[in-house]
């Protein structure tokens, strides 16, 4: 058993649950070094100083260790300069959970190349990136090029074969050991939007297509649960005014009630701008939800093909899809058998072994470990 840092600037949400998930899993001695989840710029712009303070503690309590395993919300060349006279010589692997360059943007918001080329340090300065959908990572080689070009001089360009070289596809773990399998949905069906409140996942088009099917008359209701990172969530608490008393779970839910709603939903949907993995979905697809999910993004690449036509709608099309799905649930639910144990791949069980084997790889390779 070797030992792990696992270095983690914005320990809240999907972030926490991946670096609590791999240290409950691993086969190696993890040290989760971290701060809390919130202000998640200043954690990139600032908190490789307070993590280097943080992983000094951490040495002298546990020893030097033998790899790290560093969140893409760490500004890597920083921080590996802030702890050279302590942390020893160990391989490092940089864990791409998003990247700034690929976020879509808010039309309150303007672009700026301080985050992503923070980024793009980050992957100089890794021994190994790991992304996690081969989406992620065929986006992030697609769009940097055009980053890189905005250099004045001093071009990085001849950087970029070595570094794709050392990119990996790892899936993010997901916690499935407490989720049910539904074997009889409720009737009406019960849709579940258990997504982050937040412009990328596109709350929009979710809530119109929630309230235009309501307005049909269609027959089901809804779950609008998820972490609200806005202060005004107007078009959700909009919707839920109209959706009246269709709508049974409001906001964000504890984990025990969380599983049990899981395990009533009938159908998952999503109408994402932005996702790199999609923990909520495969957690509700696990328990057996018939999903409404758009052609893209990582959708594709989390549902096997012999699925595809079932589960994936074209551009535009979430509320006709929808409305299918709800007016002859029992056949879309046929049309989905199986797909709830295919997701059991992403269990914590089955990705952190994965991980320690190529941890084990990397230690090898760079003659540390036990």
């Amino acid at each position: 058993m070797s030992r792990v840092f696992l270095v983690e600037p914005f320990c809240g949400g999907s972030h926490a649950a991946w670096a609590q998930g791999f240290a409950q899993h691993s086969q190696h001695e993890v040290v989760v070094i971290s701060h809390p989840g919130s202000f998640w710029r200043w954690r990139f712009r600032g908190g490789s100083v307070t993590l280097a303070e943080a992983t000094q503690k951490a040495v002298e309590q546990f020893g030097q260790p033998d790899l790290v395993l560093v969140s893409s919300m760490v500004d890597l060349s920083a921080w590996l300069g802030l702890t050279r006279r302590f942390l020893g010589d160990p391989p490092v692997v940089l864990y791409m959970h998003e990247n700034q360059l690929g976020y879509p943007l808010s039309p309150q918001q303007k672009a700026n190349d301080e985050f992503p080329l923070a980024n793009w340090r980050s992957v100089v300065a890794a021994d190994q990136v790991w992304f996690n959908s081969a989406f992620h990572q065929q986006s992030w080689w697609a769009a940097l090029p055009a980053l890189l070009d905005r250099a004045p001089d001093q071009p990085h360009h001849a950087l970029l074969a070595a570094a794709k070289a050392k990119s990996r596809v790892m899936p993010v773990g997901v916690e499935l050991g407490d989720v049910p399998v539904a074997d009889q949905p409720n009737d009406p069906p019960l849709v579940l939007w258990n997504q982050r409140w937040d412009y990328d996942k596109n709350p929009h088009e979710v809530m119109d297509a929630l309230v235009a099917l309501a307005e049909e008359g269609a027959s089901f209701s809804v779950a609008l649960v998820g972490e609200n990172v806005r202060e005004n969530p107007r078009e959700i608490e909009e919707a839920k005014e109209k959706l009246a008393d269709r709508v049974a779970a409001y906001g964000f839910l504890p984990r025990e009630e969380y599983v049990h709603l899981l395990g009533q939903a009938a159908v998952v949907i999503s109408a994402a701008h932005h996702e790199f993995f999609g923990i909520a979905v495969v957690e509700a697809l696990a328990a057996g939800a018939v999903p409404v999910l758009p052609a893209h993004q990582s959708y594709p690449e989390l549902i096997p093909k012999e699925w595809h036509e079932a589960a994936l709608y074209p551009p535009g099309q979430l509320v006709d899809r929808l409305r299918l799905v709800l007016s002859d649930f029992s056949s879309w639910h046929q049309k989905s058998e199986g797909l709830a144990f295919e997701m059991r791949r992403f269990s914590w069980v089955s990705v952190a072994a994965d991980y320690d084997s190529q941890i084990d790889d990397l230690l090898t390779r760079y003659g540390q470990g036990s």
